[in-house]
């Protein structure tokens, strides 16, 4: 639900200092036209009173109901109804607590059609810029739902990606360190070792979506010396990065799922040597 323009100071500084002005302006006019200060202080208040709580209400009712384009004539209508109904409660009123000053009714009589044709404008422009600013507000929690949407959808893909991932890498290399632990106790534990860092970096990178690409090699860096102590001399690897290209960002664990299918598929059905070649370019973007 879109706010009301009147939560912004600025709007509502606008607003009071606009019907002071409307208030102000019309003591004037009845003063000019030879009713007394109080008679045209009374008249002002009450009109402008009503007519302001007659605003309120349409803003308010179209923070809840935003008509759509068809729609405006029916908007016309209802701001129509609403100055009729607004006439016929101020001539009332007027007449009710102003009849007794000298030449008041006379004066009433012939200014309703100036009365309403002001409070029909005041009032279709309240509605104009309501309707806009509640317009501007949706198409903005709009664009907002869309990001998170996107978002969230983007997030949630990465952590299907990672689920299925680390188990497999993880199977991977608890097998490799119970084979290890008879015949090369050492290696078993440096395996463990590298392993607990890759699993402690895994979740850090939980919290962030991007990362730098140094930040990046140093976690797949973690990965290769892993598989390195499973596949020995069979796998070796040669990273190449362009100076300068080491603090771009790109999305975290981007690498790693790469590298592990050039492994999966470059040594898993082979018995020789198998080089994986990872290098970085950067290029300024021209226009």
């Amino acid at each position: 639900m879109a706010r009301s323009p009147l939560f912004i100071l600025k709007f509502r500084i606008v607003f009071i200092i606009f019907w002071a002005v409307m208030i102000t302006d019309q003591i004037m006019v009845l003063h000019f036209f030879g009713q007394s200060w109080e008679a045209a202080i009374i008249d002002s208040a009450i009109s402008n009173s009503l007519l302001l709580l007659i605003c309120l209400l349409v803003m308010n009712t179209l923070r809840y109901y935003l008509p759509g384009v068809q729609q405006y004539i029916n908007i016309f209508s209802i701001c129509l109804f609403l100055t009729i109904v607004w006439l016929v409660l101020v001539k009332w009123l007027l007449k009710l607590s102003l009849s007794h000053y000298p030449g008041y009714t006379e004066l009433l009589s012939n200014s309703l059609s100036i009365r309403f044709s002001i409070a029909f404008l005041l009032l279709g422009c309240v509605t104009m810029i309501s309707m806009l600013w509640y317009n501007q507000q949706e198409q903005k929690e709009t664009e907002t739902r869309k990001v998170d949407a996107e978002k969230l959808a983007k997030e949630a893909e990465l952590f299907k990606l990672r689920q299925q991932l680390q188990p497999h890498f993880l199977f991977n290399s608890l097998n490799s360190i119970n084979a290890l632990i008879g015949s090369r106790p050492a290696e078993a534990r440096k395996m463990v070792q590298q392993l607990s860092d890759f699993l402690r970096g895994t979740l850090k990178k939980e919290e962030t979506q991007w990362v730098t690409l140094q930040e990046e090699l140093q976690y797949l860096q973690l990965y290769l010396e892993i598989e390195k102590v499973r596949f020995g001399n069979r796998l070796s690897t040669e990273v190449t990065i362009e100076e300068g290209a080491t603090s771009l960002k790109l999305p975290a664990l981007l690498l790693q799922p790469v590298v592990e299918n050039a492994i999966k598929f470059g040594l898993y059905d082979t018995t020789g040597e198998t080089v994986i070649r990872i290098s970085a370019v950067h290029q300024e973007k021209t226009c």
